[in-house]
């Protein structure tokens, strides 16, 4: 019997084979089971073009792992495709024939720029962000560059450069020298010259890597102390640490897994290329890449909204939270957000209209975390806020990074009670002084909205001076409304006892 509600997709890549099995749930996809395998396809090819019998045979033994859990999906449900490598064997028939009796369902192998289109589409659909975006990924053999806009790629490009491949011809002898990072660099650059101007041209407003080579390295900076974001110094610092190991079989990298050892020197060489070439300022990894586009296509889910929105209406509908009320708490958090901009743009004199990254962040968290600060309550009330904090560390959040879901379940910890500084401290998305205000405005917005009704919100001003916060309601507020105007003096006196002074008062009358 099969289950209906199942659905595959297994990608054939020229270092690892993956396979996505996720379950359809109130129009909402969860993961049951992330299957990756280091089947080093590449490694096989030979000069003459075919692959050895060892990589093969390596191939058809991940496979058999694979079949197994497909025996209980539809065919219609199953999405199998072969890339790089396989485009290219010439005794590729061989592998297939064999590949496809173990599994029972074709193989797909498609083109570059099929696979490209494919990449965008799953970074569009686990990945938030607006306006055009450069997406990466470093595979096994080739190197896919897309500039999409929402789910639509604009330009694309699959290049014949990958990470077992730049090792097989620059990496060879095991040795990490600045003689061999120089030539796979170089290398690198050449293959990227004639397609280099098109993307510059055409330009982006945000880039996402998705590929192993791009993980590894956020892990390495994370583990490092530094934030999730990818520059080109922070490339640099590696391929210098990376040489003072000296050899391949010696790397150690902070941060670095063993499965990735081999292929990292590679596939940072390449980066660095790319970062070079097409003046990249900083990357974030995606949530998702060719396997997602194939899981999502089959699924058909709504296409009309980012990738985060889809997140938290899953969430909202899976643990039944009361969306009025969590979008009254939000448009109140952001509410007095904007107005600290504001009021930090007319004190600066600022009339550059270019909104900045920063502050689009801190409103996207803020606004999200107001969203769904009710989470917690679906296990208990007492400690509901560490309930929402692990909730959303430990959930598939498709577009939000691993920093910002760090920060998401800090500012949920932090909702109401004592404050919980060290998870404030530790996320990486934002810095610790930019996280504790919005932690602060989080906090004042759940009490302004402990009515729940329509109407019941106050009108309400909100200015900084340092560190100090004034919220100002209108006249004689708290004669009217006692329980959120002791909630908010209690909330002040707390605030305040931390060194950050939360000033409440009333206009006078008439000044409404």
């Amino acid at each position: 019997m099969k289950n209906n509600a199942l659905y595959a997709a297994i990608d054939l890549g020229s270092n690892s084979f993956h396979m996505l099995v996720v379950h359809e749930v109130a129009g909402a996809s969860r993961t049951l089971a992330k299957i990756k395998r280091k089947v080093r396809l590449a490694a096989g090819l030979q000069e003459d073009g075919n692959l050895d019998n060892a990589a093969m045979q390596r191939g058809w033994d991940c496979l058999q792992l694979f079949a197994e859990q497909l025996q209980d999906i539809p065919a219609n449900h199953i999405r199998i495709v072969g890339t790089a490598t396989l485009r290219i064997a010439r005794n590729i028939s061989v592998f297939l024939e064999q590949a496809q009796v173990i599994l029972g369902h074709p193989i797909r192998v498609i083109s570059g720029e099929e696979e490209a289109a494919l990449i965008y589409e799953g970074v569009a659909w686990t990945s938030s962000g607006t306006g055009r975006r450069l997406a990466i990924d470093i595979g096994g053999a080739s190197t896919e560059l897309v500039i999409g806009e929402a789910t639509s790629a604009l330009l694309l490009n699959s290049l014949d450069m990958g990470c077992v491949t730049w090792l097989r011809r620059y990496f060879a002898d095991g040795l990490l020298s600045q003689s061999n990072f120089e030539q796979a660099i170089a290398a690198a650059r050449q293959v990227l010259t004639p397609v280099a101007s098109a993307y510059l041209k055409l330009g982006w407003q945000g880039c996402i890597g998705a590929s192993g080579t791009i993980q590894a390295i956020q892990e390495i900076m994370i583990s490092q102390g530094e934030d999730e974001r990818i520059t080109l110094a922070k490339l640099q610092a590696l391929k210098q640490e990376a040489i003072a190991c000296q050899r391949l079989d010696t790397l150690s990298l902070s941060g670095l897994q063993a499965d990735r050892v081999s292929v990292f020197p590679s596939g940072l060489a390449i980066l660095i290329a790319l970062f070079d070439m097409l003046a990249i300022d900083d990357m974030v990894l995606a949530g998702g890449a060719l396997r997602e586009g194939l899981m999502y296509g089959m699924l058909g889910q709504r296409q009309d909204c980012d990738a985060r929105e889809r997140s938290a209406d899953s969430l909202i509908s899976r643990y039944q939270l009361d969306r009025t009320q969590a979008e009254r708490v939000r448009n109140t958090a952001l509410n007095a957000l904007s107005q600290l901009i504001n009021q930090q743009k007319a004190e600066q004199q600022t009339v550059d209209q270019t909104p900045d990254l920063e502050q689009e962040l801190d409103s996207a968290m803020l606004g999200w975390a107001a969203f769904l600060y009710e989470l917690g309550l679906c296990i208990e009330y007492k400690r509901a806020p560490e309930h929402a904090a692990y909730i959303i560390s430990h959930i598939d959040l498709p577009g939000f990074t691993a920093a910002q879901k760090q920060l998401l379940a800090a500012l949920l910890l932090n909702q109401r009670d004592d404050f919980q500084l060290g998870a404030l401290e530790l996320q990486s998305a934002i810095d610790t002084e930019q996280a504790i205000l919005l932690a602060r405005l989080l906090r004042i917005s759940i009490i302004l909205c402990l009515r729940r009704t329509r109407g019941t919100v106050p009108e309400f001003q909100i200015r900084a001076q340092g560190s100090q916060l004034t919220l100002t309601l209108p006249a004689n507020w708290s004669q009217t409304h006692h329980l959120r105007a002791s909630e908010l003096q209690q909330e002040a006196q707390r605030q305040t006892e931390l060194g950050w002074p939360l000033v409440i008062t009333e206009m006078a009358k008439g000044e409404e």
